[in-house]
């Protein structure tokens, strides 16, 4: 299928506005990023008008036509009367004058298409044959009916819509000519592809893109072509009746282009997506209603790709109501026979199938409880995650077009009971305080190693029960603080205090570690140690007392032997003098 619509991937931030706001649920979310799921979109363009991040992308055929341009093709332009709410003109002429300089070579109004479907409906309403009447002007409702209601498909005009019956005109008046139409209405794009009529589909942000780029603004200095001296319909210059559809583009526009109104019927005119569904879900409660339904809220004037800015559909309202008055004061008006066609504009509008597939209750049931919802009440049916009802979230889950963790009351109980539990039964102390120095959360633990017996102290000054000054003391400095061995005299406890800031939440997070055991173990281990230093000190200086005394009778008992065995050695010397001397004599 071809793109049309899309996201853009960096810039969707879960807020699931596109998908609240989608009348068909055709947005699927996945990983935290929204996506179009084209066989739904019915491309009324409603997530581009609400989406807070400009995250959608209307794809552009804007080449394709300029290269059409440019090519010397007889390429022709039928431009929706919006155009003069969108670029705050006063004529066609001043339109008509740009668009033969970009290089078509002619332009027409699509309201000379819609003047006939005006009729065609008119024709229809006097078989008698509709108990209730749709206009099928919009491409986008069109497509509402037939995929999402086809109930009321009986009641939708077989009619084309006034782009293609007029492009049927145009190329029946030029034949081979490749039209492009011009509006602000991104459904035309698909309408047009699908109807093999037209060539391409430019909207107003695309023409006034192209303008520039051509260095085109409005008016222009030799836009001199007048409304009479165009051709119309007929094809007899200098004829063209005023054309009352030109009111299209406006709420109740199709209702007043009537010259007279078709008796029998209340005419009532539905804008807006919720109202266009809430009608064709009560149709049926109806009878002789002539429904002129537009999905775009003041209709086609504040179409997504129109160049009228929020708040101001009144204000387009108003120039479209003018522009078609002073046509209606300084043109005849049209007789019978006027600008009357021989092209067939009927049209069949089938039912789509819808896909989707129906999961039973039992499977919706068990989706819940994944949920944590397993009874009625736990049914919120809040609308957060951009489905009205929690069993039509379950329904997305069970097609694969969302995750089933976009139920944002869940998320966030169960990441409050996953923090709470984290922080109440950590085993280190925690406190968090806010910008100004009152508790956020603190733990059990924080309590026990800093004192406190006070109950609640969730949003009283930290200062009350305890000495912020470390707490500060990171603020200041704007980067994670520790301190090593703090004392808490009120606890005569020692802790190991981190604290580090949460600047996205304005908080200090402080984790305090009771390291007294450390402490304690430390300081006795000192103490061994200095008394082993001690007692070491005491063997050292009685070995050595020891030692000198070893040694110093070591030195006498020498001294003693030396003398000892000198005189041996001399008495036994003396002795053998003598035993020389007596064997001498002998």
């Amino acid at each position: 299928m071809k793109e049309y619509l899309e996201f853009k991937k960096a810039r969707c931030k879960d807020c699931y506005k596109c998908l609240r706001e989608c009348p068909v649920k055709a947005i699927e979310v996945k990983n935290h990023q929204a996506q179009i799921i084209k066989e739904r979109c019915i491309l009324c363009g409603r997530c581009t008008v609400v989406c807070p991040q400009n995250a959608k992308i209307v794809h552009s055929e804007k080449e394709e036509v300029d290269a059409l341009l440019l090519s010397g093709d007889n390429v022709v332009a039928s431009i929706a009367p919006s155009f003069i709410s969108s670029f705050r003109l006063q004529s066609f002429a001043q339109m008509e004058a740009v668009l033969l300089k970009l290089g078509f070579a002619f332009a027409e109004e699509t309201a000379v298409g819609a003047n006939a479907v005006t009729k065609e409906y008119a024709r229809c309403i006097a078989t008698g044959e509709y108990k209730n009447f749709i206009t099928s002007a919009c491409p986008a409702l069109c497509r509402l009916i037939q995929e999402y209601h086809p109930d009321a498909l009986k009641y939708l005009a077989p009619v084309d819509s006034p782009m293609i019956a007029h492009a049927k005109m145009l190329r029946q008046r030029f034949p081979g000519c490749k039209v492009i139409f011009i509006g602000p209405c991104i459904a035309k794009k698909r309408e047009a592809r699908e109807s093999g009529l037209i060539a391409g589909v430019l909207t107003f942000e695309d023409l006034r893109r192209l303008m520039v780029e051509r260095g085109l603004t409005f008016p222009l200095p030799d836009a001199v072509a007048l409304e009479g001296e165009r051709y119309g319909c007929t094809g007899i210059p200098g004829e063209n009746p005023a054309n009352r559809s030109k009111s299209y583009p406006i709420r109740r526009g199709i209702i007043h282009a009537f010259e007279a109104r078709p008796q029998g019927y209340d005419y009532v005119a539905v804008d807006g997506p919720l109202n266009c569904v809430n009608t064709l879900e009560n149709i049926d409660k109806v009878c002789g209603v002539f429904f002129e339904m537009n999905m775009c809220e003041n209709a086609c004037v504040s179409g997504p790709c129109s160049l009228v800015g929020d708040g101001e559909g009144v204000r387009a309202t108003v120039d479209v109501k003018r522009y078609v008055r002073r046509e209606c004061e300084s043109l005849p008006p049209e007789k019978e026979g006027d600008r009357e066609y021989t092209v067939d504009i009927s049209a069949a509008y089938p039912r789509i199938e819808n896909r989707s597939l129906i999961p039973t209750p039992e499977q919706i049931e068990e989706i819940l409880r994944r949920t944590g919802k397993f009874k009625p009440e736990d049914e919120l049916n809040c609308g957060s995650c951009g489905y009205p009802t929690c069993r039509e979230k379950a329904w997305a889950v069970f097609n694969g077009y969302a995750d089933i963790d976009i139920c944002l009351p869940y998320m966030r109980e169960r990441a409050e009971s996953m923090s709470y539990e984290i922080i109440h039964n950590s085993p280190e102390g925690i406190v968090v305080l806010d910008s100004d120095m009152n508790v956020v959360d603190i733990n059990a633990k924080a309590r026990e190693l800093l004192g406190i017996t006070t109950v609640n102290v969730k949003g009283l000054p930290a200062v009350d029960f305890f000495n912020p000054t470390e707490f500060l003391i990171a603020q200041n400095s704007g980067k994670q603080y520790v301190r090593k061995k703090m004392y808490v005299s009120e606890t005569r406890r020692h802790i190991d205090l981190s604290i580090s800031i949460l600047k996205s939440n304005h908080a200090l997070f402080g984790i305090l570690k009771d390291i007294t055991d450390e402490v304690q173990y430390s300081e006795k281990l000192g103490k061994m140690r200095m008394e082993t230093l001690a007692t070491t000190d005491d063997v050292i200086k009685k070995q050595m007392r020891v030692a000198q005394e070893i040694a110093s009778l070591l030195g006498e008992t020498t001294a003693e032997t030396k003398v000892a065995l000198l005189k041996l050695k001399k008495t036994l010397m003396q002795e053998e003098e003598e035993r020389g001397k007596s064997e001498g004599k002998a």
